[in-house]
């Protein structure tokens, strides 16, 4: 009998043992692991109370105890991260040094919270009128509901929960029900680092679940990752409904390459950026734009490289994995037929793929398109998926239109030796999120990440500075110690003297 993976609440693991489930794959086998149990509003109602109930204490315990309590945490991580590896390479598919990878990242927001003494302090101003001070400081906002999507099942939460809690906040933590076991596992981990009890809750569920951390009135913040669509929707209902909201959408990342680059340097970009995690990344790098004569040669140095690419089991020490689901695998790859029938070239077909790896996993190799239409679903659409696509242009000017004409507006690279250039592309680009000559921009943990147009919604980015802002408010005030001489009666408008 498989096992049923449940929800941890006030401190303990928790499964109600009934209620509706789903299955979990393992995707490079295709069978189901285990099922996971799916929370109804009650249940989620159960999970917010306890984080409710756990905030006024953890408010106001000191910010050393804070600190100590994420440090231990930090610590239990560095030491046990293989375990999260092989969990994470279970239910998602990635392979393991992938997974290694998603954590490292994960935990470089956690070291950068530990810090957040220095990032929580206020400002004062001493006499600013006769006898006043004026100084302002910042609280947690309450409970913070994170939504997290099923391609980073611990980097996406730890970009959000470490700063939530370092701030003062409780958590209410709803993983993708396609792999849900590492948030489990970080949950654990937290309470073993000595994580009061409620302070840092997951519930397991689908959209039902989410529809009641949007609507209950004791969740101050949702911060969710996913799809556009998704992302708009989570964005009004959580804006409607009184809280602050981060929502960040989908992507069609470009990267524009000019005929100065270095074309080595460009293919090897390609293929890291465009099948790394099978492409399941929001900053993958989906469409290579070619400033001409570019285009023939570095396809004929990124074919030379995807030849020497093995595809299968992620615990096989092979260089890609399968997709999450067999229905992605397919949506995916109807991509390619797409692509074909709007007159793009398939230049490789990972259809075929032969995988190192049982035969029902969800396999799908790495796809290279040339000249594929501006005007197919198959250019206009976030695949999600390992699909490289090449779209031919004749100037710089004509290919940052291109880009700029996009509706999303996550990351964007450019390859080139031409600093004036470079320089020229990070100024004109409406993108949130660029590269130069680095094909996966995703800023450090003491910058910020997010997009612009429609990859993002919502005034605050994920983590660095914006991350503290966005679960804080701050209180302003303006103090006066009277004594006798301050006494008298004048009805006037105050004034500053």
């Amino acid at each position: 009998m498989n096992a049923r993976i449940g929800h941890w609440i006030d401190g303990t693991a928790f499964d109600p043992g009934e209620g509706a489930d789903l299955p979990v794959h393992d995707p490079a086998t295709g069978r189901v692991g285990a099922s996971v149990a799916l929370a109804d509003a009650a249940l989620v109602d159960r999970a917010v109370r306890a984080a409710a109930d756990a905030f006024p204490a953890w408010r106001e315990l000191s910010i050393s105890r804070r600190q100590a309590i994420l440090f231990r945490f930090r610590e239990r991580l560095e030491q046990r991260k293989g375990e999260l590896a092989e969990i994470i390479t279970a239910e998602h598919g990635k392979v393991l040094d992938d997974a290694a990878g998603e954590i490292a990242r994960g935990q470089e927001v956690l070291e950068f919270a530990i810090g957040f003494a220095d990032l929580l302090k206020g400002d004062f101003s001493t006499n600013a009128s006769t006898g006043v001070d004026v100084y302002s400081f910042r609280e947690p906002v309450g409970v913070a509901a994170i939504i997290s999507p099923f391609n980073f099942p611990a980097m996406v939460p730890m970009w959000f929960f470490p700063i939530a809690l370092a701030a003062g906040n409780t958590v209410v933590l709803k993983p993708s029900e396609k792999d849900p076991s590492a948030a489990l596992w970080l949950a654990a981990l937290l309470s073993e680092s000595g994580l009061p009890a409620g302070v840092f809750n997951v519930v397991q569920g689908d959209a039902d679940a989410v529809g009641a951390l949007l609507a209950h009135p004791d969740v101050a913040s949702i911060s969710f990752v996913g799809s556009t669509p998704v992302a708009r929707s989570i964005y009004q209902a959580g804006s409607a409904n009184g809280k602050r909201v981060q929502a960040l959408g989908g992507a069609k990342n470009h990267m524009l390459v000019l005929p100065d680059a270095d074309l080595d340097l460009v293919a090897d970009a390609c293929v890291n950026a465009g099948f790394g995690s099978a492409g399941e990344r929001c900053m993958a790098i989906s469409v290579v734009v070619a400033v001409e004569p570019v285009a023939d040669p570095l396809i004929e140095k990124i074919v030379s490289r995807m030849s020497g690419l093995r595809i299968g089991d992620g615990r096989r020490g092979c260089d890609m994995g399968p997709l999450i689901t067999r229905e992605h695998r397919d949506r995916v790859a109807g991509y390619i037929d797409i692509a074909a029938a709007d007159g793009a070239k398939v230049v490789v077909d990972g259809r075929g793929v032969e995988a190192d790896g049982e035969p029902d996993g969800f396999w799908l190799g790495p796809t290279l398109l040339d000249d594929v239409p501006t005007s197919s679903r198959a250019y206009i659409d976030e695949i999600f998926g390992p699909v490289l696509e090449v779209v031919r242009v004749a100037s710089y000017e004509e290919g940052l239109d291109l880009i700029n004409a996009g509706p999303y507006g996550n990351g964007t690279a450019i390859f080139t030796n031409d600093g004036g250039a470079a320089r020229r592309f990070q100024r004109d680009v409406e993108v949130g999120m660029i590269g130069v000559n680095v094909p996966i921009p995703v800023p450090v943990a003491y910058h910020s990440f997010g997009g612009w147009k429609a990859s993002a919604f919502g005034d605050s980015k994920a983590y660095g500075h914006q991350g503290f802002h966005f679960f804080t408010r701050e209180k302003a005030v303006t103090s006066r110690w009277l004594d006798p001489s301050h006494g008298g009666l004048d009805l006037g408008f105050p004034q500053n003297s």
